[in-house]
């Protein structure tokens, strides 16, 4: 310990200072260790205790402390206080985030990158929970925990099986816009500082006079985009699994914050009843063409958390949390992230998880819960635990009433979401795939067949005919490259690409 330092006593959690940490109580310095040697008891029984359940999805992540800076005018579209006035800041907390993989994979894997932004604002905590992509894979929450599992482990192998992936992506074509981004380079970005975070979801700002938008939410890094071709990254895996976690902290702690331009793209009720596209199916973008994106204001990281655990791990972040002015649209993925994801973070960390300081609403929060495992703030002292009283001041304002939505219809039913009108899953990849630079579409072909080689089993044959299919129908140069790198007959696919001439 360096001079200049206090020291402190060393205490159990109770805080009974002790001296014997490194020794325990024994009879005799050979005998067996006594039951009376409470602190070594304390130190085991935590140690055990140490990891709490990791993620299923976005296990491995990184994060940092930040501010929003409103830069241009939206009140137009929002009352939301987090952009009532330009040069307003709002502090900020970031989670990157590998998507399929355990808390040990490397971060340089090939998969989509979260990013959760929670931001501390007077009216509450807004969690606008994203990833690196606009789009997803599938469309509707019944799906998300089969599409999940393929990317996890197979049960018999235990071991991670491009068959089950390319199954069910296979099976699924309107994952094929999300695949053709996953499989370009922009599938392995260089690091969490150099891509672009996106809301993906569509979401609806509601202004002063209860008009109701929808908008869509866009970072764009300022640090340019930079990838990782797949043997790079590869490379990386080996070489240092936690690079973006390093490259994060060290860009931090020499004072180079990253930052991002903030940008919306607005579409009025009206213009969602008649769009192309459903503007509310997370598998596809709005065009930017036909909804400009709009400046709004800069993000900037600038604090490193002074514990991993306290902070990045146990950080909890749910779409359901959003703030006045900011709501919810028709997107069922997003219905369906609203009742999953504050579910998963009462599994994690329990039912009280919102008063852990990295999740605590830094203005006042008052309600009538009680109770539960790990309550820290005084569980309402003595005031009610019930509503309506005639004794507590804390009643429901009126100001903070949403408008009424109009709802598609009266009648409920199971509606198949590649029905007629929703199963165009082709058009938006084939443009994507088109925008690419000749390199590009070298660097994607040759990671879906790389991919696509580790394929096994006797349904191999079938489950990459019938991706073939998708890729043809989305761009004939696209099928023909992976049909060749996979060695495949194009000649079996004559017939799809007349058709589609």
């Amino acid at each position: 310990m360096s001079e200049n330092q206090n020291p402190v006593k060393l205490t159990t959690a109770s805080g009974r200072p002790y001296y014997e940490h490194e020794n325990s109580l024994t009879a005799g310095p050979r005998g067996p260790v006594l039951l009376e040697d409470y602190i070594l008891h304390e130190k085991l029984a935590h140690f055990n205790r140490e990891r709490i359940p990791e993620r299923v999805v976005h296990a491995k992540g990184s994060g940092a402390y930040g501010t929003f800076t409103v830069t241009h005018d939206i009140t137009q579209y929002t009352r939301a206080k987090v952009f009532s006035e330009i040069g307003k800041e709002t502090r900020v907390f970031l989670r990157f985030s590998t998507v399929g993989g355990e808390k040990g994979s490397a971060d340089s894997e090939r998969d989509p990158r979260g990013f959760a932004l929670k931001f501390y604002t007077e009216d509450g905590n807004w969690d606008l929970v994203g990833n690196n992509t606009p789009v997803f894979f599938i469309k509707d929450p019944k799906k998300f925990p089969d599409f999940i599992h393929t990317q996890k482990r197979d049960p018999y192998t235990n071991c991670k099986s491009a068959t089950m992936v390319w199954d069910f992506w296979s099976l699924n074509p309107e994952s094929l816009h999300q695949v053709l981004i996953l499989m370009s380079d922009r599938g392995t970005p260089l690091s969490y500082r150099h891509m672009h975070g996106f809301g993906s979801h569509t979401f609806s700002f509601i202004n002063k006079d209860n008009e109701r938008y929808f908008v869509k939410f866009h970072f764009k890094t300022l640090q340019g985009i930079k990838n990782f071709t797949a043997e790079e990254a590869e490379i990386m895996k080996g070489k240092d699994p936690d690079q973006a976690q390093r490259d994060l902290v060290e860009a931090i702690d020499k004072g180079d914050f990253p930052r991002w331009a903030v940008k919306v793209q607005i579409m009025t009720e009206e213009e969602a009843k008649t769009y192309k596209w459903n503007p509310f199916d997370v598998t596809k973008v709005w065009s930017q063409k036909d909804f400009p994106l709009i400046d709004v204001g800069v993000l900037e990281l600038n604090e490193n958390p002074d514990n991993y655990f306290a902070h990045v791990e146990q950080a909890a972040f749910a779409p359901a949390h959003i703030v006045d002015g900011i709501s919810f649209s028709p997107d069922k993925m997003l219905q369906g992230r609203i009742l999953g994801y504050p579910d998963a973070q009462r599994y994690r960390l329990g039912a009280n998880y919102e008063q852990i300081p990295v999740n605590r609403c830094p203005f006042a929060t008052n309600n009538y819960q009680r109770d539960g495992a790990m309550r820290v703030d005084g569980n309402g002292g003595r005031m009610p635990n019930y509503f309506p009283n005639s004794f507590s001041n804390v009643q429901p304002d009126a100001a903070y009433k949403e408008p009424a939505q109009r709802l598609d219809s009266v009648v409920a039913d199971w509606y198949d979401r590649n029905g007629e009108g929703e199963n165009d899953h082709y058009t938006q990849p084939g443009d994507l795939f088109r925008l690419m630079t000749p390199e590009e579409k070298k660097s994607t072909i040759n990671n879906i067949v790389a991919s696509m080689s580790g394929m096994e089993g006797p349904k191999r044959l079938e489950i990459i005919n019938r991706q073939l299919c998708h890729f043809f129908r989305a761009d004939i140069s696209l099928g023909i490259g992976i049909a060749e790198g996979l060695k495949v007959d194009v000649s079996a696919y004559a017939g799809s690409m007349l058709m589609l001439n």
